[in-house]
Formats: structure tokens, C-alpha cells, sequence
């Protein structure tokens, strides 16, 4: 599956636009374009929508916004991202709407806790049981 290269660039153009992002990574994934900002998922392309990183809390409300529908993966819907069809990002304040949407999620205090939480957990070495004799 393909991305839009100028779908693609109007992200660029986008995340260039604000003076709060510096660290813009993109990365293929999903079959697409995802754009990981201060190291997190934030937004990406597939050959036809905008994948969008909403978080759990904000999954309802989300997908109550015209064009916007679950964000299936393997036939199941995945929990905080959605998908933004081509007619709900046709404009350039649409597609910073969606673009701020995501960004507030990952730099919430709900998504930073649980980035750490996570990193504590798999940086802890694992511990290895000894097998007693019988």
C-alpha cells in the first residue's frame, strides 16, 4: 500500500509550520507513512486516509467528527488511532485541526505517565529463576 507524496507533504508543510515541533521522524509503517514527533506516533498516511492518534479518551469524541471511522488493523478496530478520510483533511485548517488533535494527546500528562511507566518496565533486567533441585 502506497501513500500520497503530496498528502505526504502538506504533513511536512504542516508540522514545519508550528514553532512547537522540533523532533519529526518519518517512518514506513502500516503500509504507509507514519510521522513519530518527540519520539511518539503521532500521524500517518495510508493510500487513502490519515491515521490519526487520538488516544483512548479522546476515541469517542474523535470518531464523532465528520469523516473520521475506526482505525482497523488485522479487522480490529485499534483502541485511540483513527482514520480521517480525504475529505475531512482537504483543507489546510482541517488537516491542522487533526494534526493539533494528535499532538495534544501525546503530550498529555495521561500519555507521558504511561510512556514511562512503559520504559521503566522494559528497562528493568529480567530476572532469572533458579530451578530448585528435588
Amino acid at each position: 500500500m502506497a501513500y500520497d507524496e503530496k498528502q505526504a507533504e502538506r504533513i511536512r508543510d504542516a508540522l514545519r509550520r508550528r514553532d512547537d515541533v522540533v523532533d519529526v521522524v518519518e517512518k514506513k509503517m502500516f503500509g504507509g507513512l507514519c510521522f513519530m514527533v518527540d519520539g511518539a506516533m503521532c500521524v500517518g498516511l495510508t493510500s487513502t486516509d490519515l491515521m490519526v492518534r487520538v488516544g483512548a479518551p479522546n476515541y469517542t469524541a474523535a470518531l464523532a467528527q465528520p469523516h473520521a471511522r475506526p482505525m482497523t488493523f488485522t479487522g480490529r478496530p485499534l483502541s485511540g488511532f483513527i482514520y480521517v478520510g480525504r475529505d475531512g483533511i482537504r483543507t489546510a485548517p482541517a488537516l491542522a485541526k487533526w494534526i493539533n488533535r494528535a499532538l495534544t494527546f501525546i503530550r498529555s500528562a495521561e500519555f507521558l505517565e504511561a510512556q514511562k511507566k512503559s520504559k521503566r518496565r522494559t528497562a528493568q533486567p529480567r530476572r532469572m529463576l533458579r530451578q530448585g533441585k528435588k
